[in-house]
């Protein structure tokens, strides 16, 4: 099943469930309000009758609009953490997000007007389903609901500022997620195995393969989930592969005006135009 949160009248949004070129609105407002509904919350998604909208014609917004977190992971492709010149890490590298940097899959990127550093992330996004702590690893993959695209689009001189991530990493409208949550029974357990790319005005910057994580999906729920409670519509996005623009020589940026479009096989496409802020 592939769910979306798409924009309805009045500034609303609506869970809808995908059915060929159709999204059929759900009673709930987004997609966490549906998987904090209960444990039956995939038998009602896909049950439920409603108005129908024509795909083509939608105005996705970011997945989950408003998560309890949103806990993103550096450093977790072997190409990535050499392009950067960093050492591997033994445990996960965290960091988190706020929900004002999340935007729908094919909204602006708004590129700050305070930098020209604008970079590049694509990565494989979780969505957590069921409430967890301290969760074995064996048993992680019951915890979620279905898996996304996103791009961890980065400022890399105010992420270089100093030692910690965050400043660089949650801009106001940066972080593209979607257009789907894909359940976990259409994909491979983990969602391992799938091309990731990410292409800049038609130019390959990325591309790799989930398989290649560090830390793969099930490892990070359980160390997360040993730190706080994993809770319904919790995002995590689990690294970037090799290929970003501060990783080349000479470093490359977006641009205004680039188009950048984010894939992840079997989930779907984030196409994201630059844009630049004003002050």
């Amino acid at each position: 099943m592939r769910l979306s949160t798409v924009r309805v009248a009045d500034h609303r949004t609506a869970a809808a469930r995908q059915e060929g070129d159709e999204l059929v609105l759900l009673p709930y407002s987004d997609i966490r309000a549906l998987l904090a509904s209960g444990d039956d919350w995939q038998e009602r998604a896909g049950s439920a009758d409603g108005e129908r909208l024509p795909l083509a014609e939608a105005s996705l917004a970011p997945l989950v609009p408003h998560p309890n977190k949103i806990i993103c992971l550096g450093l977790n492709y072997a190409t990535h953490i050499k392009e950067m010149g960093r050492p591997t890490p033994a445990h996960p590298t965290l960091f988190a997000k706020f929900d004002g940097s999340l935007i729908g899959a094919h909204d602006d990127i708004h590129m700050p007007p305070i930098s020209d550093d604008l970079d590049w992330e694509a990565e494989l996004g979780v969505v957590v389903g069921r409430p967890g702590r301290n969760v074995p690893r064996e048993r992680a993959l019951d915890h979620v609901a279905g898996y996304t695209v996103a791009n961890d689009v980065t400022v890399r001189d105010w992420q270089h500022r100093t030692r910690e991530f965050l400043s660089g990493k949650t801009f106001e409208a940066t972080t593209p997620v979607g257009p789907a949550l894909v359940t976990p029974d259409e994909l491979p357990p983990g969602a391992s195995e799938l091309t990731i790319s990410c292409s800049v005005d038609g130019h390959t910057m990325q591309k790799s393969n989930t398989a290649d994580l560090l830390f793969d999906v099930a490892h990070t729920i359980a160390y997360i989930s040993t730190i706080i409670t994993l809770l319904p519509g919790d995002l995590i996005l689990t690294g970037t592969p090799g290929g970003v623009g501060a990783g080349r020589d000479p470093k490359v940026f977006l641009r205004p005006g680039q188009e950048l479009v984010t894939t992840v096989e079997g989930i779907g496409e984030l196409r994201n135009t630059v844009v630049k802020d004003r002050l």
